[in-house]
């Protein structure tokens, strides 16, 4: 089994191609590309963690997207997931959650929609996966903040912390392993 991380999918959303400048001409060819990204690369054994921002619509059309889409789901709700029909899908994930500490390999992993600087074990080897700042103003101070706090630790091994929203060029719409994120530490 194989885990992949991914944020920030916005499915249905057609505000959002305009928002990310997504390279997608209506929200039908962005959630077919999405879908077709996503299944390239996992397989039905694979778990992947979904940082927020998965589908704002109702619970039948969560259904109808998460049914398409291979493996299996863990989600961490961010602020647009309708946490009503997430809640009717506890069947389709195998979690769900606000806030999550896991173990990927050796490496202890937190998980939340949010960028957080003093994570849990941040200065013992843990990392950091989040989304929600898109590749916006608040994803550029993130990484300013991070890089400050690398600077006051004298140490570049902290704060190891990364955006995966689907909309960066290094997750190109496909959820990624640690090992594929590595680089952007």
């Amino acid at each position: 089994m194989t885990i992949r991380y991914i944020a920030d999918m916005h499915f249905d959303y057609e505000d959002i191609i305009a928002y990310d400048n997504r390279p997608f001409h209506s929200v039908e060819e962005m959630n077919t590309a999405m879908i077709h990204r996503w299944n390239q690369i996992v397989a039905p054994e694979d778990l992947t963690w979904i940082l927020g921002d998965f589908c704002a619509g109702t619970v039948d059309r969560w259904k109808e997207l998460l049914s398409a889409l291979t493996g299996k789901k863990a989600l961490i709700l961010g602020n647009h997931d309708n946490r009503e029909a997430a809640e009717c899908l506890r069947d389709y994930f195998e979690d769900v959650s606000d806030y999550r500490e896991i173990r990927d390999g050796d490496q202890q992993v937190i998980l939340c929609h949010y960028p957080v600087f003093a994570f849990h074990d941040h200065y013992f080897g843990a990392c950091h996966l989040y989304g929600h700042v898109h590749d916006s103003y608040e994803w550029h101070i993130t990484e300013n903040a991070k890089r400050l706090l690398r600077k006051l630790y004298v140490r570049d091994d902290l704060i190891r912390m990364t955006n995966v929203g689907a909309m960066l060029p290094y997750m190109d719409y496909r959820p990624r392993t640690l090992k594929e994120l590595d680089a952007y530490f």
